[in-house]
């Protein structure tokens, strides 16, 4: 990719393609321009908007974005920076924490089917379903043989949503382990970002490689043709808002949503004094 020649494809798992996460470069395309990427970026939100306006006014399909990264990773700012004035009534942000008592009474898919997006809404995850095959997997809080059913139970899950007109798309933010510490460093610092950092992160830092590792089994065995992972470079954010944006576009035009006709006869229409 070079002076904003994107293919998609670049940063597309193929179903089944073995992942080295190590080979993938979080630093992004060197050969971008940081101002005129940011004033293109702005356009292109003004191409989104439009989109999510004839999706949200056709009411027929419906777009689940799934975002998974490390801590600090940037799933928040993917959010603000990606989602901004976008109508509200047609965007569903749902974070997905540690699962509550009820939550773990039922399947492990069982809070998160709740919260897919209803026809004509974009869902957007933050973490999710996931996280049963990464945390649960490298803190080994189920038995192997449970973990290892769940990527093709997971597979079959966004199958069926596919099929009844949810198009999924994920993007996992790949930063690098130093990019990391630097945010990390900086919440610590920073009055009004220390509310987000926690000492829990410490642990799961040390344990990176075992992250590594359950990311790229899950890039492997989960990216499908109905829903595809995305691998998106996130050390530098602009750059990562830039790809994230202009695959939604790219989605949301291969979903084609259209306007409803209007009701007939609107041309004879007087509207009284």
């Amino acid at each position: 990719m070079s002076k904003h020649g994107f293919d998609s494809a670049d940063l597309r798992i193929k179903p089944g393609q073995p992942v080295k996460l190590s080979q993938f470069d979080a630093q992004g395309d060197g050969s971008l321009d940081k101002d005129k990427t940011k004033a293109l970026t702005e356009t292109l939100h003004d191409e989104l908007y439009q989109l999510q306006s004839r999706l949200y006014a056709e009411g027929k399909q419906s777009l689940l974005v799934v975002l998974q990264a490390m801590d600090a990773g940037g799933k928040d700012g993917t959010i603000k920076s990606v989602f901004r004035g976008l109508n509200p009534q047609g965007v569903v942000v749902t974070p997905f924490k540690v699962p509550t008592p009820a939550e773990l009474a039922h399947d492990f898919l069982w809070r998160v089917h709740q919260r897919t997006p209803a026809k004509g809404q974009i869902g957007i995850f933050n973490r999710s379903h996931y996280e049963d095959v990464l945390v649960v997997r490298v803190n080994q809080l189920v038995p192997e043989k449970v973990w290892r059913a769940r990527y093709d139970q997971i597979n079959a899950f966004e199958q069926m949503l596919s099929e009844a007109g949810t198009r999924i798309v994920k993007f996992y933010l790949h930063i690098s382990r130093d990019e990391q510490k630097e945010r990390l460093v900086d919440r610590l610092n920073s009055p009004d970002e220390q509310w987000k950092f926690s000492t829990s992160d410490l642990p799961v830092r040390e344990r990176w490689d075992d992250y590594m590792q359950a990311y790229e089994e899950v890039l492997k065995r989960c990216s499908t043709e109905s829903a595809p992972w995305y691998v998106i470079p996130a050390n530098r954010k602009w750059q990562r808002n830039y790809f994230v944006t202009r695959i939604l576009i790219e989605t949301l035009k291969d979903m084609n949503p259209k306007y409803p006709k209007p009701e007939p006869g609107l041309d004879k229409v007087v509207i009284p004094d």
